[in-house]
């Protein structure tokens, strides 16, 4: 039997289901758990690994940071169906829209490092990759996201020994 599955954008009634994905992730310090709220106010970012039954079985989310940046965010997938494709299918789904919406590169906080590897990701290796005018306005953001992406320092103890990756599209 195949496993069947297919993604979707999220609705609000999905929130509950990405925060019960999450939790068993940020208990072992993979992902960073998030107010409700915070999953809410980024609704529109989301993706939703649906299965046939209509189980919501994994998320991620889109977050554009400026013109040609964006971040992969909140990628999980349920116990049941890792190994399945559903986080390679929501990744693939997620840089489809990026190139939609005219992103040129694509940041990841992962510990993930050889799944994202797969999809075209490398290591970053310093700040170069962002302009030193586009940095500074950055700087400026209030995301926590995008101070991860800078690698600043009041973010430092919520990075969780994160590596910073990036793909080009």
């Amino acid at each position: 039997m195949t496993d069947a599955f297919h993604i979707r954008p999220a609705r609000t009634s999905d929130v509950a289901a990405i925060k019960n994905l999450v939790a068993p992730l940020a208990e072992q310090r993979i992902l960073m758990a998030k107010e409700t709220v915070a999953y809410y106010e980024s609704l529109q970012e989301f993706r939703i690994a649906e299965a046939d039954d209509g189980e919501v079985i994994g998320c991620g989310a889109l977050h554009v940071m400026w013109e040609d940046l964006a971040e992969v965010r909140t990628l999980a997938a349920s116990d049941a169906w890792r190994g399945k494709g559903v986080g390679h299918v929501l990744v693939e789904s997620l840089l489809a829209e990026a190139r939609e919406l005219g992103v040129a590169r694509v940041f990841c906080l992962t510990f993930e490092v050889d799944f994202f590897k797969r999809h075209g990701f490398e290591v970053m290796a310093d700040q170069t990759a962002v302009d030193p005018v586009v940095y500074s306005e950055l700087l400026r953001s209030h995301d926590e996201g995008v101070a991860e992406f800078l690698d600043l320092a009041r973010v430092k103890p919520n990075t969780l020994g994160n590596t910073r990756m990036i793909k080009s599209l």
